[in-house]
């Protein structure tokens, strides 16, 4: 037998859960439910209930819709009894989860609007709580999220609506099994079911696996009482998903064994501030835990965590709109605080504020970081870490800093490993692209300039590709390319997009282009912007507009720009804001402004503003849903671009397939080293320092270097030429980048090395004097090239970031040992199984992987040799097709194409008409369905999404 019944599908999942320790219960209608939740409920909660006291819980249940519902199961559920006193039942332990009432029922039928039996319900204490729909093997699974959603309409809330207690529903086709939270049809989407997985993110697909973990009972009640989030802002259940759970349970089990720190890497875009605030709420409930701090690192993240945290649960915090409300805070009763960094570090630094701070000092204070990699690499984490001597912390982030993508400041070079100890779990991006928790990257490269013909090889020693890039025609092509394609990317505006560009000049030119296009009536989108003019307005906690110092570092460094000048077209281009929306913002006062970021903010989110001019900001911490293209004319690298890209990357329906990108530079090699790097899940994430006296060591020899070069400070005044100049500057660079390295050491002192701390400044003086002369000497003369070039737009390169485009990058990590080459293929091999599309490719792709593949000397041919290779596989297939059922190969050609073009299946009779030997009247329709069949899986396998 082909395909799988659903009935023995179901009877063998009943048996299964049996075997789970599940009580099998026979309930035929919604009285057998009733009489069933009755003896349950006494069961439960150790009582008796007669007639009336029960038809009292039975009426003060029967309220509400599916939100309200699942407040009241979480509740004490009052009554009157026979003596008038005021009495409570459970509905479900929500602490000892394991301690409820645990059974399992098939086949109960409910008449609303219309008569409706459903599949396997599981009952906790009585009440139907997890709801599964099953469909044979070989049909579409979400055939049973659409049952579930006719179900909702047409029965679940008859009579006293006992199915609108349902929290999970569970949908399978034996091989395939996802699980989603109950809500109204309205906020249900197919984009938010949920494959399980084990810790490592292996996906459990079978139902038989799924049950044996998922629906333990256990740890299906774990999953309702402790992981389910009622959203209170939009009145609907969450979920957590597989990785957000093990993240949640290591960071709880990390508090209560231990008071080692630890950090989450979850990719951007996949719900760490769902995953943050379930962890903080289950920690403030240790004892052991004094209070729980969530530290962001911007006023606007602080205001917009407060705002997501209290939606998961109304009034759960207060806002820190100051340092003296943050101190208020942490010195009373809060137990879970939401605030900036900047604020805490002002907390423990001031005088004014130490008497209230001071006994906190030994509290078991666990601390939050979001966003880790970008705030946590100066001294303000070495000073709360000193401070709170007894805390524990934890960093959450979507791109970590490793050996390849740190940058170095004065204390050195240091990973976010080496700052918050071992990662405790990982959900890297192909892991998200896989399980479609977040949306593949679909990249556009676009050549904005070409050599004009009859110009020779350009051939200088130094381009001003400055010139070039800020050319106003440049600019101009660009901003029409944008009009002319905006509606064609965001399905005719449904979505929003933003541009981030290089700088604030750059900006200010493209914020006029547009302006000047739209007064000539050119389009009609609205461009709004937003940027830091010079030196922010900052408050008295220094917690105003503060630049994202870790992007700015994975992103290319640009020229200064004119404050006063930037800051007069902001104010102009606020005005054309005010003027379109009707509001009264402006750069005057620092809480105008501040007001001005949050409207932006909120209207592109409500899809008000079309396009969003940027240059740093927005490109972190910012998630719209609605957000679905980044037009990109700015150089990015590593963190940098994958946190710019990843505003794109929201799952919301089945409208948003994917992110757009759409970029104006050459950043394929840029998003190629980032995309792997972030893929690898073994990436190197720890720096080795060498012992503290090697450092000393190589200290004194730069210093005696430096001395053979100058001997004194005044002997650098000496120096006969620039070349000897170029010697010093070599010198004390190596000197000044081993004192860095010193710096980080904690017993580090001057009197250690044989150069003391005032020599050291005098030399460091001399050296940035001549450093700035010597950069301007040796800057060679650049070249114009404008007349060289023609300025057009031309799509040279699109990339889709899916499992095979990963597959090509990770391909070129041939410098690794044998043993590391056989892990990657192996875990490719278990990406490409994870993909839905890829499914039924698997055995070719995997096939080229083992034998193809380790023969392939150059990775740039992988392309190449894998096309020769699907190529000659596709005629093997079609070949075979022709010879088992005797078919025409010319004609069977034919109707694959009009297959392709049309999308309609064959008809019997062209079926039937490409056979050689014709079949029997009795046979023709089972025969020319079985070859439609064996036509369509070929599509399906070498032509269907295998492009990209």
């Amino acid at each position: 037998m082909t395909t799988q019944p659903e009935q023995i599908l179901e009877n063998n999942l009943v048996a299964q859960l049996e075997g789970l320790n599940y009580k099998k219960v026979v309930i035929k209608d919604e009285q057998d439910l009733i009489s069933n939740f009755k003896i349950q409920l006494e069961k439960h909660n150790k009582v008796s209930l007669n007639h009336k006291e029960f038809k009292q819980v039975l009426n003060y249940i029967n309220k509400g819709n599916i939100f309200q519902r699942a407040k009241v199961l979480r509740e004490r559920v009052p009554y009157i009894n026979e003596k008038g006193d005021t009495k409570t039942v459970e509905l479900i332990n929500q602490i000892h989860w394991c301690q409820n009432e645990f059974q399992v029922t098939q086949q109960v039928t409910i008449e609303g609007s219309y008569k409706n039996r459903y599949d396997v319900t599981i009952l906790i204490n009585g009440l139907p709580l997890v709801q599964i729909e099953l469909k044979r093997r070989g049909l579409e699974l979400k055939e049973a999220f659409n049952q579930t959603n006719r179900y909702e309409r047409h029965s679940y809330g008859a009579g006293h609506g006992l199915f609108q207690f349902i929290q999970l529903f569970v949908i399978s086709n034996g091989v395939n099994t996802k699980y989603y939270a109950n809500n109204p049809v309205k906020a249900r989407s197919f984009k938010q079911t949920f494959y399980w997985t084990d810790v490592k993110n292996k996906l459990i697909t079978q139902l038989s696996k799924f049950t044996e973990e998922f629906l333990e009972p256990c740890h299906v009640s774990k999953m309702i009482t402790r992981y389910i989030v009622l959203n209170e802002s939009q009145k609907i259940l969450m979920v957590l998903r597989p990785y957000q759970f093990y993240a949640t349970e290591a960071i709880i089990d990390r508090v209560k064994t231990t008071t080692k720190f630890g950090y989450i890497w979850h990719t951007t875009g996949s719900g760490k501030t769902l995953t943050s605030f379930k962890t903080a709420q289950i920690l403030t409930n240790l004892p052991i835990v004094h209070k729980v701090v969530f530290v962001v690192d911007r006023k606007d993240l602080d205001y917009q965590t407060t705002k997501e945290f209290n939606s998961f649960s109304k009034g759960s915090i207060d806002g820190t709109n100051n340092t003296k409300t943050l101190v208020k805070q942490m010195s009373g009763d809060n137990k879970l605080i939401v605030t900036t960094i900047q604020k805490l570090n002002t907390a423990i630094s001031k005088k004014r504020y130490l008497s209230q701070m001071e006994g906190l000092k030994d509290k078991r204070i666990v601390f939050i970081f979001d966003e880790c990699h970008r705030s946590q690499f100066g001294k303000t984490h070495n000073d709360i870490k000193n401070f709170f001597q007894e805390s524990q912390m934890f960093g959450f982030t979507g791109t970590p800093i490793f050996e390849d993508n740190v940058s170095n400041n004065e204390f050195g070079k240091r990973t976010t490993t080496m700052l918050f100890d071992t990662c405790l779990h990982k959900y890297v991006i192909t892991d998200a692209i896989r399980d479609e928790n977040v949306l593949k990257f679909s990249i556009e490269y676009i050549r904005t300039f070409k050599k004009k013909d009859g110009i020779a090889d350009i051939n200088v020693e130094a381009i001003d590709e400055a010139e070039v890039m800020k050319d106003p025609r440049r600019l101009n092509n660009i901003s029409d390319y944008i009009i002319l394609n905006h509606n064609r990317k965001t399905h005719n505006r449904e979505f929003t997009a933003i541009f981030c560009v290089p700088s604030i000049p750059i900006l200010i030119e493209y914020y006029n282009l547009f302006h000047e296009k739209k007064q000539k009536k050119l389009h009609d989108l609205k461009i709004a912007t937003i940027f830091s003019y010079g030196a922010n307005e900052d408050d008295k906690d220094a917690v105003g507009f503060v630049e994202d110092s870790e992007f700015l570092a994975a992103a290319e460094p640009e020229a200064e720009y004119n404050t006063k000048h930037s800051r007069d077209s902001l104010e102009e281009f606020i005005g054309y804001y005010n003027k379109d929306f009707n509001t009264n913002f402006t750069t005057k006062d620092s809480q105008s402004f501040y007001n001005y970021y949050n409207d932006v903010a909120r209207r592109v989110k409500n899809k008000q503003v079309d396009v969003l001019l940027v240059v740093n900001m927005f490109l972190t911490g910012f998630d719209s849903k609605s957000l679905n293209t980044l037009y990109v004319d700015k150089n990015l690298k590593y963190h940098g671009l994958i946190q710019a890209f990843s505003r794109t990357n929201r799952i919301l329906n089945e409208l948003k397939s994917q992110g757009n990108i759409v970029c104006f530079r050459n950043l394929k090699p840029a998003t190629d080293e980032a995309i792997t790097l972030f893929s690898n899940i073994d990436a190197k994430d720890e720096i080795i320092l060498k012992p503290y006296e090697e450092y000393i060591t190589l200290f004194n020899q730069a210093f005696i270097e430096l001395l053979q070069i100058t001997p004194t400070v005044n002997s650098v005044n000496d120096l006969p030429s620039e070349e000897e100049e170029l010697k010093f500057i070599r010198a004390f660079r190596e000197l000044m980048r081993l004192k860095n390295v010193l710096a980080t050491f904690t017993e580090f002192e001057f009197d250690d090395v044989s150069m003391d701390e005032q020599g050291f400044e005098d030399y460091k003086s001399k050296y940035l004097d001549l450093y700035d002369k010597a950069k301007s000497h040796n800057q060679k003369e650049k070249v114009s090239i404008l007349g060289d070039i023609d300025f057009e737009l031309e799509l040279i390169h699109r990339d889709e970031i899916n499992v095979a485009y990963i597959l090509k990058l990770l391909s070129k990590l041939k410098d690794a040992t044998p043993e590391e080459q056989e892990r990657q293929k192996k875990a490719l091999i278990d990406l490409i199984s994870g993909d839905t599309k890829l499914r039924s490719k698997r055995e070719l792709i995997e096939k080229f992987v083992q034998d193809n593949l380790p023969h392939i000397e150059d990775s740039e041919d992988i392309p190449d040799e894998f096309e020769t290779f699907w190529d000659a596989e596709k005629i093997t297939a079609i070949n075979k097709l022709s010879k088992d059922e005797n078919l025409d190969s010319e004609k069977l050609e034919k109707i694959i194409g009009e297959y392709l073009f049309t999308e309609k299946s064959p008809m019997r009779d062209d079926v039937i008409g490409m056979m050689k030997t014709r079949p029997s009247l009795k046979e023709r329709g089972s025969t020319a369905e079985r070859i439609t069949s064996k036509i369509l899986k070929f599509v399906e396998t070498f032509i269907s999404g295998i492009s990209g």
